[in-house]
């Protein structure tokens, strides 16, 4: 700290150019982040961002994928009414469970349920698929379906933290968060890391958040599950009152302001995190209204998303918003479904489960065949599944009311492009889908797998904090390498 700096108030009425040259307290405005993306594209030697920024920067080897869209199906889909079929579950229908449920116990359930879905192979790799994804199954081919997932929590606000942050007992910074922070944005008009109608509940923010990284690294909400997805926007985007040309010099005073407070008090990750939030707000004015409006679709591509068909408009229009996010330099688009009843059915799960497939199925499928088209889905990770899966015994009677209690014990996520192999099945649950049995994933095993498909080293990428280093996976995870392309 200079001493001469607070004897000479004038000294801090710099231009704006001497402001760009002199400041290095961690935040800049658009000329200098401008200056040091380009820098960073010219030279990936120099990628070396300053913490709390977005610039590029370069992963411990090469990547597979460069962004990830991640599908969260709110509530724990059944696995054995979707991708994991069960013959040994269809022939016991209605005789109990031969073996011990399990010992992470929330309700009491009864006889064995068989899938009141038919499964049918498709593509050359013949995969099994319930009559519940007609559409996603014309897809197989390019699936990674792993059947092996297990977790530790039963409960819904438990798991879903332990899926999108890796811990159900503690917060901590969110998947989105920590991609974000190992490699930057591709568009500095836009927010690195944007989650589309996410829940208010279980976890709510936490499950985008930050935690403890910089504040620049956490989720941008778009809209909320809430508000009708076709009027899910940025809001207070557009100032009418202030011309852009103002705002820039009010950012710049702010700039002033904030760099007399740092000088005085010492580096302020809230201050600046919350500089670099006022500067990306700018910046989004630019793109962001042009990427939400989707009228300049083709006819085709609103039919292949489902957008005017009244069933699967709302998610075919989250789907449609991820590819267009995708496709302008965000790293991590998350799109939640989360109707009113949600996926977690423990009573009717023929309508409800029939239902929200319906409400899915063929956004998801155009999902994948559009980015495949547009040569997108070779570098795009897209990840689909829920907190949990559902057990093999029956919640009510056999009836209308059946349905199936959680199991985070042994379920199904599937993974596609973004560097996994295509037409592959891995791993296995028992002959009743209880328990997972054979190359099991753990949740933290599939986290590390994901930060090695983005070019990660998860137990490299870490973050000091609190006297210690903490990264995604904490002390676990394996990458699952038979699944690698």
């Amino acid at each position: 700290m200079n001493s001469c700096t607070f004897e000479n108030p004038a000294s801090f009425l710099k231009s704006r150019r001497e402001l760009l040259r002199t400041s290095a307290l961690g935040f800049g405005n658009l000329a200098l982040a401008s200056l040091l993306a380009e820098d960073a594209a010219a030279n990936p030697a120099a990628k070396t961002a300053r913490e709390g920024s977005l610039e590029p920067r370069v992963s411990h080897f090469a990547p597979r994928a460069k962004r990830v869209i991640f599908l969260f199906m709110l509530g724990g889909p059944s696995h054995l009414d979707t991708f994991d079929f069960k013959s040994r579950l269809d022939r016991d229908h209605g005789k109990p469970l031969p073996f011990p449920k399990t010992r992470i116990k929330f309700d009491g359930t009864g006889n064995l349920l068989r899938s009141p879905w038919k499964f049918h192979r498709y593509g050359q790799s013949g995969a099994l698929v319930s009559d519940l994804f007609p559409h996603v199954a014309q897809h197989v081919d390019d699936l990674c379906i792993i059947r092996s997932l297990h977790g530790t929590n039963v409960a819904h606000g438990a798991a879903i933290l332990k899926l999108h942050t890796g811990s159900d007992t503690f917060v901590r910074p969110s998947l989105g968060s920590w991609i974000l922070y190992g490699l930057g944005t591709e568009n500095q008009n836009l927010p690195g890391f944007i989650t589309i109608c996410p829940t208010l509940g279980y976890g709510g923010v936490k499950n985008w958040s930050s935690a403890f990284l910089p504040a620049p690294f956490q989720g941008i909400p778009l809209a909320n599950s809430t508000v009708p997805p076709d009027q899910a926007r940025v809001r207070y985007l557009e100032n009418r009152r202030v011309p852009r040309w103002l705002q820039r010099r009010q950012l710049d005073m702010l700039h002033e302001i904030s760099r007399e407070q740092l000088l005085q008090t010492g580096p302020n990750q809230a201050l600046e995190g919350r500089i670099e939030s006022f500067e990306l707000a700018f910046r989004m004015q630019t793109e962001m209204p042009e990427i939400q409006d989707i009228a300049d679709e083709t006819p085709a591509t609103r039919k292949l998303y489902g957008i005017d068909d009244k069933e699967t408009a709302d998610f075919g229009r989250q789907c449609l918003l991820a590819r267009r996010f995708a496709e302008h330099g965000v790293r991590f688009i998350q799109v939640t479904h989360s109707p009113p009843e949600t996926w977690d059915q423990h009573y009717e799960i023929v309508e409800g489960h029939g239902t929200n497939a319906r409400q899915v199925d063929r956004p998801i499928a155009g999902l994948l065949a559009d980015l495949k088209t547009r040569g997108l889905l070779d570098d795009t990770l897209v990840i689909w599944g829920g907190e949990f899966g559902r057990t093999p015994t029956v919640q009510g009677d056999y009836g209308k009311r059946a349905g199936r209690d959680h199991n985070p014990t042994g379920f199904t996520i599937w993974l596609a492009g973004g560097g996994v192999q295509g037409g592959i099945r891995y791993g296995a649950t028992d002959d009743y889908g209880y328990h997972a049995v054979q190359d099991k994933v753990h949740l933290h095993d599939l986290h590390a797998t994901i930060l090695h498909l983005l070019g990660f080293d998860h137990e490299q990428l870490t973050y000091r904090y609190a006297g210690r280093e903490f990264r995604l996976t904490d002390v676990h995870g394996n990458v699952v390498r038979d699944i690698l392309a």
